[in-house]
């Protein structure tokens, strides 16, 4: 089967330094893949080469068997949605408006809709109305989050199953929302789109991601499933901190933290 993204012996070099080294990923629609790795691995870098917002210094990217850089702009946003790790909006557009953005050409009917079920979606449909600048930096992240929904939504409608990038989507919010957001990323890649998350937070990696990207120095250290990617050895060796591994009720790992090793010791 052909996958709905491929990166091909990915590199990326800026001034002399190599942020990403030499990666193969592939990626099939329906999957959720989560990147982790220490900061300064290189997965916001790697993301945004996915994504198309940069192009790699060597190697091919290919979104449904096309290069990636071949896309027209307005045709590349139809594939893929995209949320960065910040988005810095001060015109004081009402939340409402913001989402509306994700709908581009739409017709009016069909985006309103869309906004409404992504509003509620992201619990924001009381905030309809509010300036985005006035609201919390969680509360504005769900509203970005939305208008990436919104976005998909629309493309997806004329060129099926898409891509969704999410560049650490969960840093500026509560218990509750990191869950539902990676819930609902979860759920559109129960629906056919493909998922691909920068997440700090390996329990929430473990728990909803089909697949680990371990990243580690701008290398791929480990592309599998939770339990051979995510394991106390490794976590010692690329996080410098010793761990247990214990099990939920229904089997799902989850890591708690014992100590951290001095730097250099065995």
């Amino acid at each position: 089967m052909s996958a709905l993204l491929e990166a091909q012996s990915v590199s990326m070099m800026v001034g002399g330094a190599t942020l990403v080294d030499n990666i193969d990923l592939r990626v099939q629609a329906g999957e959720m893949v989560a990147i982790v790795g220490p900061n300064g691995a290189g997965k916001s870098t790697l993301l945004r080469m996915l994504s198309g917002d940069l192009r790699p210094t060597k190697g091919r990217i290919e979104l449904k068997q096309r290069d990636i850089h071949g896309y027209p702009p307005r045709l590349l946003a139809q594939h893929r949605a995209m949320l960065s790790q910040h988005v810095n909006v001060t015109f004081p557009f009402t939340v409402e408006e913001i989402v509306h953005m994700g709908a581009g050409d739409s017709g009016r009917a069909t985006a309103q809709r869309l906004v409404d079920a992504a509003l509620a979606e992201v619990d924001l449909a009381h905030f309809s109305q509010r300036q985005l600048p006035t609201l919390s930096g969680g509360e504005q992240q769900r509203a970005h989050f939305a208008r990436v929904l919104v976005q998909l939504a629309c493309g997806e409608a004329q060129h099926g199953p898409g891509l969704l990038l999410l560049d650490e989507p969960t840093s500026s919010l509560d218990m509750r929302h990191q869950i539902d957001l990676v819930e609902i990323a979860k759920q559109r890649a129960q629906n056919g789109t493909a998922v691909i998350a920068v997440l700090h937070d390996l329990n929430l990696a473990m728990r909803f991601a089909d697949r680990i990207v371990l990243l580690h120095r701008g290398r791929l250290a480990v592309d599998g499933g939770r339990a051979e990617a995510i394991t106390a050895e490794t976590i010692r060796r690329i996080f410098e901190v010793d761990v247990r591994i214990d099990y939920t009720d229904q089997g799902v790992p989850f890591l708690l933290p014992q100590t951290m090793r001095p730097v250099g010791a065995p």
